[in-house]
């Protein structure tokens, strides 16, 4: 009877108390063996274990490497698929094609980046070949040279494309079969094998001397960051290294760049253009500016001189190489067409990085353009906001209501005020009203239209760069960290065209400066502040910011720096390893 009264109770217990109860039973047999059972209840409010949302990276680029080195919240599952296993600093590459660094210096597995994480990832070496926005899917295929490539297919709730750009031949004929590129770690290798194989060839005995110049001139087509840096690189590795081992032919190197505008890296400050032409044109390097290649042949290339009413010339080469432009992927090209963003170069996202006509899906880096939206387009909806009493005029304590909202949001006004050397927008208000005193200014919808009429002039688009699209990744994984939080506290600006405010602040790029290695240990660095470095100081500089600030592990930190002291004291490696 006892015994059934003590069932009795432990079962009472369990029934009023089953959240917290734990009930061990040890049961032993006969034979002596036994069995160890272990009970628990959970209640309703524990078992209910959120479901992991599941983010789906493209590429590992600048951008997604970026957001996946900065995602911190547990509560996602993340799917890398990407052709490369690898992460690359491509600011290195034009120092691989001339053996200054080695290319596994510049590269970090990134299974390492992110093996030490809270969050759940997974990689696959695959590449993407068709996004289907509609039911939420990615279709892959492997990219493992040993498989049957294998195709599978990837679900998700957000979709993160980072998968950077093609380069863009503007479909000028023979350059895809003639000429190298320098987007991947393998391009570099790939040019650093046919720079000595072109000294190897013009050292043949059979050769004449008209083919050993011929092979022996290197061109560059573009005249931008790329272009110039291999330029300077290239021709450092001849005169310093290569004339010592082909003596009998260093006389016949010449190295040209062609670029179709009027100078050379025209997104640099005038004072840099103008050092890099003149530099160039005493280290004996052909700058032609105004020339545009129309056309690549396996020994010739042709090219239109804008300068002399459009003349065709031809010039003899041993190596080219197309450095200018970007292209749009061709499964990029059939997402945007899905959207509706056909003749686009870029997918156009909104200044939070989530694709347009998309609630779950976002795009960085070189793949993406933010198509920040202009005042002049909400004008209206920025008016009836801020005029809280409804007069139809809006007063200077009004608009100060809403100034920092409205700078937030159109960073466009902000630059206006600068560059006008205004404080805030009541000087222009005033501006606009004439000699009246700011507390007493009021402007109908008319009025503001008039004073914000030149604001959208500031409007800029931001360049395709590593440090545009490193940023774009760490603002992406800030904002994924902090969704559920946002979701209920929004920290964005105020909708003026809806109710509320928009859960994150927008994405705002920070410029860092720019730098162009122009060789012989020079660089010219462009910083913030209009403040412009040139010479040897600046390389110092260069040095320490790309060894020491910009590598993705101490891995790659040593490596490099060991690569750079190995050059300085026995000088680059030519062999064609």
């Amino acid at each position: 009877m006892r015994c059934f009264t003590f069932f009795d109770r432990v079962s009472r217990a369990f029934r009023d108390h089953g959240s917290n109860f734990k009930l061990l039973l040890l049961c032993t047999t006969l034979s002596g063996g036994g069995v160890l059972a272990y009970g628990e209840a959970i209640g309703a409010s524990e078992a209910a274990v959120p479901e992991k949302k599941k983010v789906v990276v493209l590429g590992t680029g600048w951008a997604g490497t970026s957001f996946l080195k900065n995602l911190n919240n547990p509560r996602y599952e993340v799917h890398v698929v990407s052709p490369r296993n690898y992460f690359a600093f491509t600011p290195l590459l034009p120092s691989v094609t001339c053996g200054t660094v080695e290319a596994r210096s510049i590269v970090e597995p990134v299974r390492n980046i992110f093996r030490k994480k809270t969050v759940d990832i997974q990689f696959s070496e695959a590449e993407c070949l068709k996004i289907d926005s509609a039911n939420r899917k990615v279709y892959c295929r492997s990219n493992i040279s040993n498989n049957e490539k294998e195709e599978f297919v990837v679900d998700y709730d957000y979709l993160i494309i980072a998968v950077g750009a093609n380069v863009n031949t503007f479909n000028t004929p023979g350059v895809t079969e003639n000429c190298h590129f320098l987007k991947e770690v393998e391009d570099a290798q790939k040019i650093r094998r046919t720079v000595i194989d072109c000294f190897e060839r013009a050292s043949l005995p059979s050769v004449s001397e008209e083919e050993k110049k011929r092979i022996l001139h290197f061109a560059i087509v573009g005249g931008g960051p790329t272009g110039v840096e291999f330029a300077a690189s290239l021709h450092d590795f001849v005169t310093e290294d290569l004339v010592n081992l082909y003596p009998g032919i260093k006389d016949l190197v010449k190295i040209t760049l062609l670029e179709a505008g009027d100078h050379i890296l025209s997104m640099f400050d005038k004072r840099i253009t103008t050092f890099a032409e003149d530099k160039f044109r005493r280290d004996g390097i052909d700058v032609k500016t105004g020339s545009m290649v129309v056309k690549v042949s396996d020994k010739e290339i042709s090219t239109k001189e804008m300068k002399n009413g459009g003349e065709i010339t031809t010039i003899p080469y041993g190596m080219a190489v197309w450095s200018t432009g970007i292209g749009t992927r061709p499964f990029i090209k059939d997402f945007m067409s899905q959207i509706g963003q056909t003749n686009r170069r870029a997918i156009a996202t909104d200044e939070w990085l989530r694709v347009e006509s998309t609630s779950n899906v976002y795009a960085l880096g070189d793949c993406a353009t933010i198509n920040q939206r202009k005042v002049m387009e909400d004008i209206a909806a920025i008016f009836k906001k801020a005029d809280k009493d409804n007069s139809g005029t809006l007063t200077v304590k009004e608009f100060q209501e809403v100034l920092d909202d409205i700078c937030e949001r159109y960073p466009q006004v902000g630059l206006y005020l600068k560059s006008k050397q205004m404080h805030d927008l009541a000087d222009l208000l005033k501006e606009s009203k004439g000699d009246v005193e700011k507390e007493s200014i009021e402007l109908n919808i008319e009025e503001l239209k008039t004073a914000l009429s030149k604001v959208d002039s500031q409007m800029k688009f931001l360049p395709a760069t590593a440090q545009v699209a490193s940023q774009q990744g760490t603002y992406l994984a800030q904002c994924f960290n902090r969704m559920e939080e946002c979701e209920k506290n929004p920290e964005g600006p105020i909708r003026f065209r809806g109710e509320g405010r928009h859960r994150f602040k927008p994405f705002r790029y920070k410029h860092l400066g720019q730098f162009a290695p122009l060789g012989g240990e020079q660089t010219a660095a462009q910083l913030p502040g209009d403040w412009v470095s040139i010479g040897h100081s600046s390389q110092w500089l260069w040095y320490s910011v790309y060894a020491r600030y910009k590598q993705v592990s101490w891995r790659t930190r040593a490596l490099v720096v060991s690569d750079w002291t190995r050059r300085f004291i026995f000088g680059r490696d030519s062999s064609q390893i």
